[in-house]
């Protein structure tokens, strides 16, 4: 089992880590930018859930077999960044339906539906397959056993940290969002402006490379 002073440590990297807005911290501004808070939350929590399976992967040795091969970690890049992109073009096409409901009227479909969006997004990007398999193992003592448990739950506190950091971005943009919200057409720019960020990130992570 991982023991309470790695396990400090390890949040403090990990809190030094989310704290720097990177790809995740963009997609959840755009988001939240084209959706409302109620839209940034579900997508974050999506996307923490989506984080899940790749942790799994991770402690099983399934990740590094990912990483390694130049045509898998292709195959998840690209998969990952066409789906954002996709996303980013819906939201700047329904821009002037965006403008016009409230995060009262998102339908309980609707809400499942952002969640599993977040949740496509969170398991699909590679950076974070990469992070888990440089960094996690790092905190791990091999002598103590249980190398799969404690590469879970090292996982799981990044997890619920990064959950609790990217809430905080997704309600100051969605917050930024509600006041922008006194004008439709304000809306309506603001949501297209979520979605080109959107688009970009998914081009930016297109053109990365395993190693970046």
């Amino acid at each position: 089992m991982v023991s309470l002073p790695t396990l400090l440590t390890f949040a403090l990297a990990s809190i030094a880590l989310i704290v720097i807005p990177g790809p995740t911290v963009l997609f959840v501004i755009g988001r939240s930018l084209a959706l409302g808070r109620l839209g940034g939350f579900l997508s974050v929590l999506g996307n923490a859930l989506g984080l899940i399976p790749v942790i799994v992967a991770v402690s099983l040795g399934l990740g590094a077999i990912v990483t390694q091969s130049v045509l898998l970690f292709t195959i998840v890049k690209f998969a990952g960044a066409a789906y954002i992109i996709y996303l980013g073009v819906q939201a700047i096409r329904n821009r002037r339906t965006a403008a016009q409901l409230s995060e009262a009227r998102v339908a309980r479909k609707t809400r499942w539906r952002l969640v599993l969006e977040g949740f496509v997004v969170g398991l699909s990007n590679p950076k974070s397959l990469v992070f888990f398999i440089a960094v996690l193992p790092q905190f791990v003592n091999y002598r103590a056993g249980d190398v799969p448990l404690q590469l879970a739950v090292l996982g799981l506190v990044f997890v619920v940290l990064a959950l609790i950091g990217d809430s905080t971005w997704a309600f100051a943009a969605g917050t930024a969002r509600d006041w922008f919200a006194r004008s439709p057409k304000r809306i309506e720019t603001l949501s297209s402006a979520g979605g080109v960020m959107m688009i970009g990130l998914g081009g930016v992570l297109a053109a990365t490379g395993a190693r970046s």
